[in-house]
C-alpha cells in the first residue's frame, strides 16, 4: 500500500492512511451471536416458505450447558435432549480456524439441503452424509433455538443448536 501525503494535515492523513491499512488487513471477528444463528436459520426457513424461530434462553443454557460438558473431548455425541426433549445440531471444527455460526448453520447444516427432496419427503446423501441437520433447522412446528459454541482443549470448536419443539419424526415433512 502507497501513502502520499498532501502536505495538508500530516497527522490526520497518516493517521487515515494506517487506519485504512488496519481495516484492510485485519480479518473480520467470528459472529457468533445469538442474532447470527437466529438469522441463518430464518434465511434457510424463508427460503422454503417456514416461519422463523426466536432465541429462547432456557433452550440456550441447555445448549450451553451441553457444549461446555463437550469442551474436553469436543466429541460430536448428541446430549439426548434433556428434560425437555429438544431437538439438536452439533458441529465440530478442528483446531486452527476461528469456526463460526455461519461455518455451522450454512455451511454444513443447511448446505445438506442438495440431498433432501421435499416432494417425497427423502433424502438422497451419499454414504456418510445426511439430511437431518437441513430439516431440524427448517422443521416448520419448531420455533425456539438456543445455540452454543465453546473452544475445546484440543483447539477445536464445538457449535450445538437446540430446538424447541423437537422436528425430525419419521414420516413427518419438515414443511
Amino acid at each position: 500500500m502507497e501513502y502520499y501525503y498532501s502536505g495538508k494535515a500530516p497527522c490526520l492523513a497518516l493517521a487515515l492512511a494506517m487506519a485504512a491499512a488496519a481495516i484492510a488487513v485485519t480479518p473480520c471477528a467470528a459472529q457468533n451471536s445469538p442474532q447470527d444463528f437466529v438469522n441463518l436459520h430464518n434465511a434457510a426457513r424463508n427460503d422454503v416458505g417456514v416461519g422463523p424461530v426466536s432465541w429462547d434462553d432456557s433452550v440456550a443454557a441447555f445448549a450451553r450447558s451441553y457444549a461446555a460438558q463437550r469442551a474436553g473431548d469436543c466429541a460430536l455425541q448428541h446430549s439426548g435432549g434433556g428434560p425437555n426433549h429438544y431437538g439438536e445440531n452439533l458441529f465440530w471444527g478442528s483446531a486452527g480456524k476461528d469456526w463460526s455460526a455461519s461455518d455451522a448453520v450454512a455451511g454444513s447444516w443447511v448446505k445438506e439441503k442438495q440431498w433432501y427432496d421435499h416432494g417425497s419427503n427423502s433424502c438422497s446423501a451419499p454414504q456418510g452424509k445426511s439430511c437431518g441437520h437441513y430439516t431440524q433447522v427448517v422443521w416448520r412446528k419448531s420455533t425456539a433455538i438456543g445455540c452454543a459454541r465453546v473452544v475445546c482443549n484440543n483447539g477445536g470448536v464445538f457449535i450445538t443448536c437446540n430446538y424447541n419443539p423437537p422436528g425430525n419424526f419419521n414420516g413427518q415433512s419438515p414443511y
